[in-house]
């Protein structure tokens, strides 16, 4: 099953309207909901999602002002996005579901578990933080991520790509074509604004011990953006998790997708407790 099978639509939550793709699984487990990167439409991970197991259901949706989302008169918070998210859900029948976030979406993962403990019931954080406190990149690289340009200009972004992405981008940057021009027009340009904000307002260190939640923490080796010693302290602070770290960079959920999408089925899709390494106790799976 491919993106092409993938129904869109729209749903209107607190009266605003989101655009949500929904890709039908052949099981009958909750499904996980994709969370994107700052700026980037549903489309983006299509790559990655269309390599999960056929049994999974996938539900990824635009945030305000990105994608075919309208962007908001006014900005948001993190924990606003969540609640959001999380009515979205109840809207289309999902009572629980797992939740994957990428980069940006990351955060609004984190902040979903820690809304939802009963209904998120597994967590996907792939090259992420835990937001406004964590260890920075390098100014050069944070400098061109101030800004969208790379979003529509695919020039620019082949031109940048290795620096701030790393891992395949710097031998081949022609691969950050997925996101290149996905991005356009000034209600975008505000949808990008307020996800800034948002971004800059929020953090999960203090409360990451409480998400308990079975985690699984990919990150790559090579990650300009988000530095891996990142997920080895959000590793070490939540109670359940699992740290995977592959060999490539911010993007490596798409430049690796036929190695990682495996990685993240069989850990939504797993029925035994895995044993957490340093914690020296098995984790509770949420059937």
């Amino acid at each position: 099953m491919d993106r092409d099978a993938d129904e869109v639509t729209a749903v209107t939550v607190e009266r605003r309207s989101l655009r949500v793709a929904i890709r039908r699984g052949t099981g009958g487990g909750p499904p996980v909901l994709v969370c994107n990167g700052i700026g980037t439409p549903l489309e983006a991970l299509a790559p990655f999602t269309g390599a999960l197991d056929p049994a999974i259901t996938v539900v990824r949706f635009d945030v305000p002002g990105a994608g075919g989302s309208p962007a908001p008169a006014l900005p948001y918070s993190v924990p606003g996005l969540a609640r959001l998210a999380g009515q979205m859900m109840s809207e289309l029948g999902h009572g629980r579901f797992d939740v994957l976030g990428i980069s940006w979406g990351g955060g609004l993962a984190q902040q979903l578990a820690l809304r939802y403990p009963r209904r998120c019931r597994r967590l996907v954080l792939v090259a992420t933080s835990t937001g406004a406190l964590m260890i920075p990149a390098r100014p050069r690289v944070l400098l061109h991520l101030s800004s969208a340009r790379r979003h529509r200009d695919p020039a620019h972004a082949a031109r940048i790509a290795g620096d701030i992405y790393g891992g395949s981008l710097r031998r081949e940057p022609e691969l950050a074509a997925p996101i290149a021009g996905s991005y356009r027009g000034p209600a975008s340009r505000r949808g990008y604004l307020y996800q800034l904000l948002a971004s800059a307002c929020w953090t999960s260190l203090p409360w990451l011990r409480l998400i308990r939640q079975p985690t699984l923490i990919l990150a790559g080796d090579d990650d300009p953006i988000i530095p891996l010693a990142n997920a080895r302290l959000m590793a070490a602070l939540l109670p359940a998790a699992l740290l995977h770290v592959y060999p490539d960079g911010h993007l490596g959920l798409l430049t690796r997708a036929a190695e990682l999408a495996p990685v993240v089925s069989d850990f939504l899709l797993a029925a035994g407790p895995p044993v957490v390494p340093g914690a020296g106790r098995a984790v509770q799976w949420l059937a």
